[in-house]
């Protein structure tokens, strides 16, 4: 392995690109990136062979925000058209055991065009791959899963990831259909948000119907949809009006208040959201106030990205939560993610594991 592979969204791969290169260097990891702009992807070339698998095990894969996915692999180019199974077999020689196998393209309209082929280039391979015994016949979860993105008939990267530290979605994305009684579309922000930041395992326990939530910025009621959906009861802040379907659900309270002026009157809210448009910082620092208020225990909320600069941005809004929280001597979990359903913006998902009495007694 020489290289690792991150998908990411269009137009984003300078950000996914600073992002490697800043990991690398914390794990002495000596390498360059090689970036095209809207290709959906970039590569981290290591110069130790070995280098590339120690990241994708090293690096913690849900500390990155740009990447939608990432594999340990090496570039084939120049495939036979005819056999392009034993070019890959041959790539794979070396490979340990693999319990799932995945053909993809990044997302992007040219690698569309190769969806089709792809579909029908996995079961040949797959089988083949069997019979080398590179490839399980049924899924393994416990294995390496099995990476081949194309980027072109004759061109792909090929390289595994470990499921203890990738996306265990297909390209790394949710497929997610759109609610067609819905508000808005950015109701599928908060859907991808719970289906990426809350292990299945967890969800029950934590997403339940019965909790409180407040949703600062809700109108039109696109993030309430997914909370009342769930069986949430939802205080809805924000001065424009509110989908009348989810009034009549009998689950929404209505405040006509400015998101950054609202305080809750008590402390019995179980999720915080926020997809307010304003600057990323002062957004950080209002989430921050919820938090050590303890006024909600879970939160997800979105920080709209700056035209330059993204990636720095982000990380210092990050750092910020991470210097501010234990000052207080609060247990906390923290997440972002650029997700599919995101543009210019990250979601950002803080889970409070503990919060002393003394902060607001």
């Amino acid at each position: 392995m020489s290289s690792v592979v991150i998908y990411c969204r269009s137009g984003f791969e300078s950000d996914a690109a600073a992002e490697i290169n800043h990991h690398a260097a914390l794990q002495g990891v000596a390498g360059y990136v090689k970036a095209k702009p809207n290709t959906g992807y970039v590569s981290f070339e290591t110069y130790a062979a070995s280098d590339a698998e120690l990241l994708i095990k090293k690096i913690d894969f849900q500390s990155l925000v740009f990447a939608r996915q990432w594999f340990a692999g090496v570039f084939v180019s120049k495939m036979s058209i005819e056999d392009r199974v034993s070019e890959v077999k041959a790539v794979v020689a070396d490979f340990p055991l693999c319990g799932e196998l995945r053909v993809e393209t990044p997302d992007t309209n040219e690698g569309k065009e190769l969806s089709k082929f792809c579909k029908k280039f996995s079961t040949p391979l797959a089988k083949s791959l069997e019979k080398q015994n590179k490839l399980t016949r049924a899924v393994k979860k416990n294995r390496p899963i099995l990476h081949v993105m194309f980027l072109a008939n004759d061109t792909a990267f090929v390289g595994y990831s470990f499921p203890s530290n990738n996306s265990p979605f297909f390209m790394g994305i949710p497929r997610l259909r759109m609610p067609s009684d819905a508000p808005s579309r950015s109701t599928l922000k908060l859907d991808e948000a719970f289906h990426v930041f809350v292990p299945p395992e967890e969800m029950e326990q934590r997403v339940q119907p019965g909790m409180r939530a407040v949703d600062l910025g809700a109108c039109p009621g696109g993030w309430t949809y997914q909370l009342v959906r769930r069986g949430m009861f939802v205080a809805a802040i924000d001065n424009g009006p509110m989908n009348q379907n989810l009034m009549d659900s009998g689950q929404v309270k209505h405040f006509r208040e400015d998101g950054f002026k609202y305080l809750p009157e008590k402390r019995n809210n179980t999720w915080l959201v926020c997809d307010m448009v304003e600057k990323p910082k002062k957004v950080t620092n209002l989430m921050l106030d919820w938090m050590v208020n303890g006024f909600a225990s879970e939160l997800i909320f979105n920080l709209k990205l700056p035209m330059k600069k993204r990636f720095e941005e982000v990380y210092q809004c990050l750092e910020l939560i991470r210097e501010e929280l234990p000052k207080y001597e609060i247990e906390y979990t923290l997440q972002a993610k650029h997700l599919y359903h995101d543009r210019e913006e990250i979601t950002v998902q803080v889970q409070i594991h503990k919060i002393p009495q003394k902060l607001f007694s």
